[in-house]
């Protein structure tokens, strides 16, 4: 099959191009080696796993490819417009509040809004968005994030 060829083909140049960033980056000093590390290992065991996939899974049956095709039903331009919406509201949060206030805000009324989640999971899930949020880029990273427009004019920036 051509098909699998091309994947397992694919598979394995990705595993040697992230296993080569992996181990290049493991001489690093840690700042400059936390994103090389960070995107290629995950990427190694996921490419990892696609060629397994492809070497001991289910051959396929279907022979002819699907093509692409748009949702055009009943309500595609509403859900559309409402992830659009959404979208636009957490860039005009970031820019009003700041990513500090923004990230968990946007986590809290999507899951509680559109996901219709419970809260036990929407603050667990707000809470651990925030930490790592926080925990990465401004414990781990140093790089703190400028405050909102909203904070700077009324005076609460520190």
């Amino acid at each position: 099959m051509p098909h699998n060829k091309a994947s397992l083909a694919l598979s394995v140049g990705i595993m040697i191009m992230a296993g080569y960033g992996v181990i290049a980056a493991s001489a690093w000093p840690w700042k400059a080696a936390l994103f090389p590390l960070a995107i290629g290992i995950p990427l190694f065991c996921l490419a990892t796993a696609e060629a397994l996939w492809v070497i001991f899974g289910a051959k396929e049956t279907q022979t002819e490819a699907k093509d692409f095709q748009p949702t055009t039903g009943k309500g595609s331009m509403r859900r559309t417009a409402i992830a659009f919406g959404w979208m636009l509201g957490f860039f005009a949060a970031i820019a009003l509040l700041g990513f500090n206030i923004a990230v968990p805000l946007f986590v809290v009324l999507y899951l509680k809004i559109q996901g219709r989640e419970g809260w036990p999971v929407t603050i667990v899930l707000t809470l651990a968005v925030w930490g790592v949020f926080y925990g990465l880029f401004e414990m781990l990273l140093h790089l703190p994030f400028p405050e909102g427009w909203l904070l700077t004019w009324f005076g609460f920036s520190s």
